[in-house]
């Protein structure tokens, strides 16, 4: 995970607008929001966004 996809998910977490375990609603808004990057993000990397949402440690 790079800085910006980071940045990008605390910025949708910050709305309050979803459950970020919703990764379809948050994906939405992602798309809304113009973060073309994490949609895709979201798509390829399960494992390690949950991982990042329960823990907010990055693997490494």
């Amino acid at each position: 995970m790079n800085k910006k996809i980071k940045e990008q998910i605390l910025a949708i977490r910050d709305t309050g607008l979803t459950n970020m375990f919703d990764v379809a609603t948050v994906q939405r808004i992602a798309y809304d929001m113009g973060f073309h990057e994490l949609v895709v993000y979201l798509d390829e990397n399960h494992k390690e966004y949950a991982h990042f949402i329960l823990t907010g440690e990055e693997d490494k």
